[in-house]
């Protein structure tokens, strides 16, 4: 959930009105029937899909790159699913706190997710690489309540009220957040979560501090972080990769308070370092880093309307002298 969210609500989202606006659309959309909420945030979506702007032209621009066989037509529609799916999910986030731990739970389909719990039983702390797929806070709060505390990394937004209101929104759902900058050093505080067994949830698809690893995705070089696989290397936790998706409820399911949708959390296999003794870091680093790339690629393929991704990934966008080098 993130301020260009507010895009569809006021034509200059920025300062006192973005913040004017994303207080009165929280307290509306927590208030309305659902089928009202839902229904704005499906409306909302169609009315940021007409206008377009840079984040709409970014989504098509990255679909077009994991999904070429699409025709120009077909790649509209997808957007559109997209920007309808990326609405679900603030709508979903802005109804959260009134939902009940068995609501919430009702909500949630975890997929392969015994050798999660196991490690989490035997005090063994986990770290999750997640993409911008889904529902990032709905699957945070059912972890935080259903498997062990959640920590994560959060990238400070502007305006600053807007910031602290998601910062105390995530604490609220029993999440440890903390500030990418400003806050001093995240990894040490990711560290100190691990020591404590908690479960550390990265979204990783898109490299925030120049200091990620290049990967192989959908058959192109895109960069990522790198922060899940260093901190399991070098704490000895469990690395997962996830995906969350939304998966359409069946009729009768009483599933309409979320928009008669489920929240999908599927987790990988555990990613391992390489075999071999002496292997480098930043080699078993990069390998780790892969294999989760991996991971979200066959959910992306599968998923594409719900990996909200308005920004650069891949290598040919964030430096076009790449592109003209291939």
């Amino acid at each position: 959930m993130t301020p260009r969210v507010l895009d569809a609500l006021v034509s200059a989202a920025s300062g006192k009105a973005t913040i004017a606006a994303y207080k009165t659309a929280w307290r509306a959309v927590r208030l309305a029937p659902a089928f009202l909420a839902y229904g704005f945030g499906d409306q909302a979506a169609d009315l940021m899909w007409r206008r377009g702007g840079k984040g709409v032209a970014r989504m098509r621009a990255n679909y077009a790159r994991v999904r070429p066989e699409l025709s120009d037509a077909q790649l509209d529609r997808l957007v559109r699913a997209g920007l309808r799916s990326y609405l679900r999910y603030a709508i979903d986030s802005f109804r959260l706190p009134d939902r009940t731990a068995d609501e919430l739970r009702a909500t949630v389909r975890p997929r392969n997710d015994a050798a999660v719990r196991a490690h989490l039983e035997s005090g063994r702390a986990v770290v999750v690489f997640v993409g911008h797929m889904g529902n990032w806070d709905v699957a945070g709060a059912w972890s935080t309540q259903n498997l062990a505390p959640v920590t994560t990394v959060a990238e400070r937004l502007k305006p600053e009220e807007v910031f602290r209101e998601f910062f105390a929104f995530r604490e609220r759902l029993g999440m440890t957040i903390l500030p990418l900058t400003g806050a001093g050093d995240p990894f040490a505080g990711l560290v100190a979560a691990v020591e404590r067994g908690d479960f550390v949830a990265l979204a990783a698809d898109r490299d925030l501090t120049r200091g990620g690893v290049e990967v192989d995705f959908f058959g192109r070089r895109a960069r990522m972080a790198k922060g899940p696989a260093a901190l399991a290397l070098r704490t000895g936790a469990a690395l997962f990769a996830a995906e969350i998706h939304f998966e359409k409820a069946p009729a009768g399911e009483g599933m309409r308070g979320m928009g008669g949708y489920f929240t999908v959390v599927g987790f990988s296999d555990e990613i391992r370092p390489p075999a071999g003794e002496g292997l480098d870091p930043t080699l078993a680093v990069q390998a780790m880093t892969q294999g989760c790339a991996a991971h979200l690629e066959a959910a992306i393929r599968e998923h594409t309307e719900d990996w909200h991704m308005m920004q650069k990934v891949f290598v040919e966008d964030l430096d076009p002298s790449r592109d003209a080098a291939r």
